[in-house]
């Protein structure tokens, strides 16, 4: 199993590790040296909060490690007329008889807050490669899937500043 990145969301996550292994590491290191001073480690607060970062950044820095070790790099174009990666799509969601903007991205940005939708999705899937006017299934699970309708496409670019997602 892999995950489809481009090749910003690569570069974002070497950054990242970077910087947790270089900055974050030490300090976080420091911080543990520190609060052990502080006395016994039962009742020491102050250790035990900072071991648990400590923690959570060997957590992150494993991900990091595995998602570039096994990631794909994909390409971001799309042909104009059709639905691509990081294109703003307008959809209209027949059951709810609403119309919805969604940009598709790719996991690592994904953030159904900003309504930012992952390729991966049951909607990505259902949408990606289509064209405005194209009625498609969304299917969600085995028991319910609904329809919805392309109505417009506004291409997009890999936006550098897009975040990656923590996790």
């Amino acid at each position: 199993m892999h995950d489809e990145l481009t090749a910003v969301d690569m570069e974002k996550m070497r950054q990242e590790l970077e910087m947790r292994e270089t900055v974050l590491m030490p300090k976080i290191l420091e911080d543990v040296k520190t609060a052990r001073g502080f006395g016994d480690l039962s009742e020491n607060f102050e250790y035990k909060s900072a071991k648990a970062e400590q923690r959570k950044n060997m957590s992150r820095i494993r991900y990091l490690k595995q998602m570039l070790a096994s990631a794909v790099v994909i390409d971001a174009r799309s042909a104009d007329d059709v639905v691509g990666l990081f294109d703003k799509v307008t959809l209209f969601v027949e059951d709810e008889e609403e119309e919805m903007i969604v940009q598709f991205v790719t996991t690592l940005r994904q953030n159904p807050l900003e309504n930012r939708i992952s390729k991966e999705s049951p909607l990505g899937q259902a949408v990606m490669g289509r064209r405005a006017g194209e009625r498609v299934y969304v299917r969600v699970s085995e028991d319910y899937g609904y329809w919805a309708q392309i109505r417009a496409i506004e291409k997009g670019r890999d936006d550098e500043g897009m975040e990656i997602s923590a996790y």
